[in-house]
Parts: structure tokens; sequence; C-alpha cells
């Protein structure tokens, strides 16, 4: 649908509208709920199936200096959270799953010649 460009909300919301045969405003309000549900579950981790993972990492303490004066000062530890891609979504939007499957399926069958 939007070929050039980010989609908006109102955008995806009209795709999977037409695609799955709800309305509009239905698919707003799923998409509203998974992303609440996301926020309740990210620290259990929550994953969405061939898109990627939410998840809270804890930071360790460390050292760190100020750019600007070069003084060396502890950055204390902290919560922050990460989106893992999924494989399935790497390979989809790259366009290289196929042939790193062939190169490591080519690999193993050497090194298991050499044995």
């Amino acid at each position: 649908m939007a070929a050039s460009g980010k989609m908006s909300k109102s955008a995806i919301a009209s795709t999977l509208a037409e695609k799955v045969g709800i309305s509009k405003k239905q698919a707003v309000l799923f998409m509203e709920e998974q992303a609440n549900l996301a926020y309740a579950q990210a620290k259990n981790g929550f994953v969405i199936p061939g898109l990627g993972k939410l998840e809270l990492k804890q930071r360790k303490a460390r050292m760190g200096r100020n750019p600007a004066t070069g003084e060396t000062i502890k950055i204390p530890a902290k919560k922050v959270v990460k989106f893992r891609v999924a494989k399935a979504a790497k390979d989809a939007i790259l366009g290289n799953g196929a042939p790193k499957k062939t190169a490591k399926k080519a690999t193993k069958k050497k090194a298991s010649k050499k044995r």
C-alpha cells in the first residue's frame, strides 16, 4: 500500500482491516490492545511470532567518560527495554535466508568428510 515512505498507524490499520476482513476500528483496537499487552508482559518477554521479542534487560553499573571534560564517571545500573528481531523477519526483510542455509549445510558436509 505505502511503497514509498513509512506507514502510519491509520495506514497499517486500513491494510490489516482489508486483508483480514474486519473494520478499520476493530483493527485499531487490536493494535492498541496488542501494544498494551506487550507493555504489561515485557518484563517476562513478549513474543510476536515472526516479528520479534520485547524484553526487559538489566544493565550493570559501569565506568564511563564525560566527553566534554574527559572526567571518568560512574554510570549506575539500570533497566532497559530491548527488541530482538526474529530470524524469520530478518530473512524476509534482507532477503538472504536461503543462501545462508545452503552455505551452512555445505560447511557441515565438508567438516564430516574430513573425519
